[in-house]
């Protein structure tokens, strides 16, 4: 191969390596495969085996894939090294490895434990006492302080029970799947964009800046590593472990003890077969030395120790043959189409069945009953059709679709704004009462305290509660729920009544918020009701007219009309009247000049409102909104994952707001507080 081709190729991998190493690791925001990515690293150091002298200090090969992000806290400069492992795919690496350990120190023992696809902490205790919770961050120099953050894990221990001078560990943040699946179902039904998968929700929720969000997300935490220690001496892992566990500190719990190659193969095998029923993801297998003494001997490179080593599990596909297309309906009201295909083993378990999201996917795979498909495990869990086998397609096959009516009720159906999603929008569908409902009571929408998703189901299931509008019904309940304590005892439910009645004073955004309108939220509530004051009004207003209102679309304004055009909606909506919900906004002194003369800039992942909304609401008041920061911007509103407008604000110094200090800012505007 001519040198200078070797040279091209090495810098393109390069580059290519560390734009998907800011993806994964800054912006948790990965474009390609666990998989794929590994791909790229191996023929990278093929290359460099092959032609060494062409190694760079900065390669990515060199390096911990990471830096540290100015996000949750300040940087804070690692006591210990948090290194990345070396990643290896076949039982042969696995092999050697072990050989070359048994050569190079004593009758080595190898731990075997779950490598836990997530966001690696490491927590410090003083005394007996957390200090310090630090990210990876560049692995060598310094990670971010999200001290805060880790507190609210409820897997984080606060005090040892066996105090020592200084205790640091190394541990794995990460989201169980039934955790992640309810943050994604909370955020689609606030309109929200979804998280690609647990660990990027993982990594962005402990990033937060509201400490009260991380703590809402349930992320959850396995410890795997000692850092380091004084007044206490531990010989190997696994007496570390025992003391961990002594402290309560949650260890990774399926380790295996192997002192030859084949146990350690078995182990990984072991770990391998069970993946499919664990309640959260892992990418591989961690294989270990044992004794502490023998990894001080081994030392470690400036990217990975040389005492340990992770395996990666291979994407396993096979095809099958597609049987029919099931729709379902979500709690938001999302309606999801869901392949079947005849029984297939993958990654230890059987599977039938895989979803396959919305009619774009359908339409892009041009997926048909009767089609030979290939399926796989996203991150070894989830169930994914990848291609059709278009060759093998039989005669007589037809195109698939949804359709405009909803499977369960019947209603007509509605696309969402800027998203592939097909929704039943009547609230009464009896696949979403809940969802609705908690919509509904929500602080973004009616917000009733005392309402919560447990005291929503038990009304439910006690028959008292079939839509929002039976909500203000309650009252007429009260000695029924106070006698089967549904919602606790007499001076409970007396409190939740009370809150019911005075919610139906509030302005009537907050009443439209919570209908549940596709593409309707809070800034957009408000700003229809500005225009149109009732919400009969907006009921009886035709599509003109609504799109006179800043920022509405062809989409939502459709969305609105075909709310309050369902038969049931409109039955819900008459209720709501008829029970003393308010629905005619009052007079209010005009604000429009709250933010005259000030320049915003608006970036990352914003927790109540879109970039959109806050942009309408900013502009709204008299503000302007830019794209990028310079020096005559005045505030930037930072969210989730803000990257490198956040940088250049602290750079220029530019005033910086959470998006709990923007609502504190404006907070006498009652379209916000």
């Amino acid at each position: 191969m001519d040198i200078r081709e070797v040279k091209k190729e090495m810098t393109q991998l390069r580059r290519t390596i560390r734009r998907h190493n800011v993806r994964y690791y800054n912006d948790d925001n990965p474009e390609i495969s666990d998989y794929e990515y590994d791909q790229l690293m191996l023929r990278l150091k093929a290359l460099e085996k092959e032609y060494p002298e062409l190694i760079t200090e900065n390669s990515p090969t060199q390096r911990v894939g990471g830096a540290a992000k100015r996000t949750a806290g300040a940087f804070v400069k690692h006591d210990v090294p948090m290194l990345s492992l070396q990643d290896v795919f076949s039982r042969e690496e696995i092999e050697a490895f072990v050989y070359d350990l048994q050569e190079r120190v004593e009758n080595p023992t190898f731990i075997v434990e779950e490598k836990i696809d997530g966001l690696s902490l490491a927590l410090r205790y003083e005394n007996g006492e957390l200090v310090c919770a630090v990210t990876r961050g560049d692995g060598v120099v310094q990670g971010e302080d999200v001290t805060e953050n880790a507190k609210v894990i409820e897997d984080v221990v606060h005090t040892l029970k066996e105090p020592l001078p200084y205790f640091e560990v190394r541990g794995e943040v990460y989201m169980t799947k039934a955790a992640f699946d309810a943050v994604n179902e909370r955020r689609q039904m606030l309109g929200r964009k979804l998280f690609a998968n647990p660990r990027n929700c993982a990594a962005g929720t402990l990033r937060q800046l509201d400490s009260r969000i991380t703590k809402e997300r349930g992320l959850s935490l396995f410890v795997f590593n000692l850092q380091a220690v004084r007044g206490k001496d531990f010989q190997t892992h696994v007496e570390a472990y025992d003391f961990m566990q002594r402290q309560g500190i949650k260890v990774i719990h399926a380790y295996h003890i192997c002192h030859t190659a084949e146990e350690v193969w078995n182990a990984i095998e072991e770990i391998g077969g069970s993946r499919g029923e664990l309640p959260y993801d892992i990418d591989g297998a961690v294989v270990k030395l044992n004794d502490f003494r023998q990894r001080e001997i081994l030392g470690a490179t400036s990217k990975a120790p040389r005492w340990a080593i992770a395996y990666k599990y291979p994407p396993e596909e096979k095809e099958s043959v597609v049987r029919s297309i099931m729709l379902s309906v979500g709690r938001t009201g999302r309606i999801t189409p869901t392949a079947t295909f005849d029984p297939i083993r993958l990654c230890g378990t059987t599977v039938e069945r895989a979803t396959l999201h919305n009619q774009d996917f359908i339409d892009d795979l041009d997926v048909r009953v009767g089609d030979t498909v290939v399926v796989y495990k996203s991150g070894e869990i989830i169930p994914k059709v990848k291609t059709v086998v278009k060759e093998k397609r039989p005669q007589g096959t037809v195109p698939f679709k949804i359709g405009d009516h909803c499977p369960v009720c019947g209603s007509k159906t509605v696309r969402e704004a800027d998203s592939a999603d097909v929704k039943c929008i009547n609230q009464a569908c009896p696949a979403q009462v809940e969802s609705h409902i908690l919509n509904f009571v929500g602080r973004d929408a009616m917000d009733i305290k005392g309402l919560g998703a447990k005291n929503i189901a038990a009304l439910i299931e006690t028959g008292v509660l079939h839509n929002i509008a039976d909500i203000f019904r309650l009252k007429n309940h009260r000695d029924e729920l106070i006698a089967h304590g549904v919602v606790g005892k007499e001076k409970n439910t007396d409190k939740l009544l009370l809150a019911i009645e005075e919610a139906k004073k509030n302005e009537p955004q907050r009443l439209l918020t919570g209908l549940g309108i596709p593409g309707i939220g809070k800034a957009a509530a408000a700003a229809l009701m500005q225009r149109f004051k009732t919400l009969d009004a907006l009921e009886n207003a035709d599509k003109e007219a609504i799109l006179s209102v800043r920022d509405m679309g062809e989409t939502s304004a459709a969305a609105i009309q075909a709310y309050f055009q369902n038969e049931g909606n409109a039955r819900i909506f008459r209720e709501l009247q008829h029970l003393g919900v308010a629905t005619t906004a009052q007079e209010r002194a005009a604000q429009d000049d709250v933010f005259a003369d000030k320049t915003f800039v608006v970036t990352g992942t914003l927790e109540r409102f879109g970039r959109r909304e806050i942009s309408a609401l900013i502009e709204q008041h008299g503000g302007r909104v830019t794209g990028s920061v310079s020096k005559k911007t005045d505030y930037l509103v930072a969210g989730e994952n803000a990257g490198s407008k956040l940088q250049k604000a602290e750079q220029l110094g530019v005033k910086i707001l959470t998006e709990e200090e923007f609502l504190h800012l404006i907070g006498d505007i009652d379209i916000i507080s």
